[in-house]
């Protein structure tokens, strides 16, 4: 019963620790050779931030309050969760190197991606708090509640990952799917605008998509002070654990071609 245990820990600590080190592996390699490195996981959304918030808060003005910190907050979020999900989706394919050494885990390389980009945002989120001090909003003592809302999206986001690392490596035409797929859910999800203008008919059909419930979270922590829906977040948080363990078995069965179909 003790060697059993002892194994399982030995085990646990080793795919922690691989799971650490293919991490810094992926940062070292997507950085390699560049001048700036990691810098540039924050320049994407610091130039989108200056091209909506010159348009929508000078040209065509949507009258948010605080607008540059309320975009830059969506922007941040949004970018970690279209990230993944383009990584995820080729990270069989791209990892093939991996996947035919005997014993590798597999099933991890869907998280690294997450992982890594996790990262990107953990690294960003000084420049938002600076962002919020700056136009004036102060810090609230929800904002210990952000660990809680990077966990569920996390969940949320590795569950659909598994399903697009075991598709693609089939059908490679999904990374072209995702990609439209993602543009449309960038202007369906209120990241450069507010929820609430959203037509009274359309918000239960706008209310399905958990990045929305999401970002009116992570808005409320950091700006109003707000406590999150935490009914919405459990919903997420629930509904994403089902997918994950339905994504974990397809990603497993799919996983047993993988070295013949790379």
């Amino acid at each position: 019963m003790r060697s059993g245990r002892f194994l399982l820990g030995q085990q646990l600590i080793y795919l922690r620790d691989l799971l650490r080190e293919l991490v810094l592996r992926d940062l070292k390699l997507r950085y390699k050779g560049s001048v700036l490195g990691i810098a540039w996981s924050l320049l994407n959304p610091l130039a989108q931030l200056l091209v909506f918030g010159l348009v929508f808060s000078t040209i065509l003005p949507l009258n948010i309050p605080n607008y540059t910190a309320f975009l830059f907050s969506g922007l941040l979020v949004w970018s970690w969760f279209q990230s993944s999900l383009f990584a995820a989706t080729t990270v069989i394919v791209d990892g093939r190197s991996l996947i035919k050494r005997p014993g590798f885990p597999v099933a991890l390389l869907p998280v690294v991606t997450v992982m890594a980009n996790l990262v990107h945002f953990v690294l960003a989120l000084p420049v938002l708090l600076l962002f919020l001090l700056v136009t004036g909003l102060p810090l609230h003592g929800t904002v210990w509640l952000l660990p809680l809302l990077l966990g569920i999206q996390f969940l949320f986001t590795v569950s659909i990952a598994y399903f697009l690392a075991a598709v693609h490596v089939t059908f490679r035409d999904t990374q072209h799917l995702v990609g439209v797929f993602l543009l449309l859910l960038f202007y369906l999800t209120p990241i450069f605008y507010d929820g609430s203008v959203v037509p009274e008919r359309l918000q239960p059909l706008y209310q399905l998509n958990p990045l929305f419930h999401l970002l009116a979270a992570y808005r409320a922590i950091l700006m109003t002070g707000q406590w999150p829906d935490f009914a919405a977040l459990g919903l997420i948080t629930a509904v994403s654990t089902g997918l994950l363990f339905i994504g974990f078995r397809v990603f497993g069965r799919a996983s047993l071609t993988f070295v013949e179909e790379l």
